[in-house]
């Protein structure tokens, strides 16, 4: 332990310099990670946000709930069947509110259910994001496919579904919009996957979450990115230690020859990665929550502490894999010939 104290404090710029790339490759894995999470929300919060169960869509839709119509019949009787089971119908939309503005929503009406807002015709429960843009309860909006008019009867937080803002619409409203019969999909809370239901097709939430492509695409090139730039850290800690271990040949030699234990020297080089690694994350997770906190509004960013510590401890394993691997060469070093190669 000793011994890993002199060597960082002798080799100050050294460390230094390896503690500030892992503190920017962190900071930036911190920050996308963020993102990720942010605009994971704000594509699909709808989703997300309900409890584990089982979405039922057509099979001959192809995963595309867009094309998913459920016969009425086989509706009435997996919600007989199912107490908390819900027929619902999403369907991207806009609204005209009463200066002639257009708003981009995402129109939801569902069957009796505590999971979703359920409202009269000609009412609408919008995302409290749509208040910000001016829209106060008790307006009246509308839409060119409706022949009556909406009034707002309340917000609701976090109702996000493509980027856009939820509308909750009567059924009635809804099949007039868009004119159709069938509800597009059915969910049911806890349901069990291994329940097949004839002519259609179960799928988890995250399942679920994985037939909208846009969400597919966009949480997969960043997750990307976090995970390469987690590789990245790992090879900075194994060519570093590799570097400084072929550099310290002949002292690995002399301490081996005076009885000094390879295990203690592995334990020296994981010590001074801790403390390179610690330093550089309490850095790198203080700055991104302060960038958490003073993010601008309009900014889908969310990092959970949850996710915070996830990463660290990524991060750390990740650092003991590279330093790990990077001495091996000191298990092979034999004593006398790395004493003749360091006075070399």
């Amino acid at each position: 332990m000793n011994i890993a104290w002199k060597e960082i404090k002798k080799n100050k710029v050294r460390f230094s310099i390896l503690g500030s790339i892992v503190f920017l490759v962190s900071l930036l894995t911190f920050i996308i990670s963020g993102l990720a999470n942010g605009l994971s929300q704000d594509n699909a919060a709808l989703i997300k946000d309900l409890p584990n169960g089982q979405f039922y869509m057509n099979k001959n839709a192809d995963e595309n709930y867009n094309l998913s119509r459920i016969d009425s019949s086989t509706q009435d009787k997996m919600l007989n069947k199912q107490k908390d089971a819900v027929a619902l119908s999403i369907q991207m939309g806009f609204l005209n509110d009463e200066a002639g503005k257009q708003q981009s929503v995402a129109f939801v009406t569902s069957t009796d259910s505590k999971l979703f807002q359920n409202v009269k015709k000609g009412e609408i429960v919008l995302d409290r994001s749509m208040e910000e843009d001016g829209i106060k309860i008790g307006d009246t909006l509308t839409n060119n496919q409706y022949s009556g008019k909406f009034i707002v009867k309340g917000f609701v937080d976090q109702k996000k579904y493509s980027h856009a803002p939820v509308a909750y619409i009567s059924m009635e409203d809804y099949k007039e919009i868009y004119r159709v019969d069938e509800m597009q999909m059915i969910f049911v809370p806890g349901g069990d996957s291994t329940q097949a239901v004839a002519g259609l097709q179960s799928f988890s939430n995250k399942e679920f979450l994985n037939t909208i492509s846009s969400y597919k695409a966009e949480q997969m090139s960043l997750n990307m990115i976090v995970w390469f730039l987690v590789v990245i850290s790992g090879m900075l800690f194994a060519i570093f230690f590799y570097m400084m271990n072929v550099q310290k040949i002949g002292l690995y030699g002399i301490l081996k020859a005076i009885g000094v234990k390879t295990s203690a020297l592995f334990k020296m080089m994981w010590t001074q990665m801790v403390f390179i690694t610690v330093i550089a994350l309490v850095l790198s997770v203080t700055l991104s929550q302060v960038f958490n906190m003073i993010a601008p509004e309009g900014m889908p960013f969310s990092l959970t502490p949850e996710t915070t510590v996830q990463l660290s401890i990524v991060f750390l394993i990740i650092g003991f894999i590279g330093a790990t691997l990077s001495g091996l060469q000191i298990k092979k070093v034999e004593p006398l010939q790395a004493i003749q190669q360091g006075e070399v």
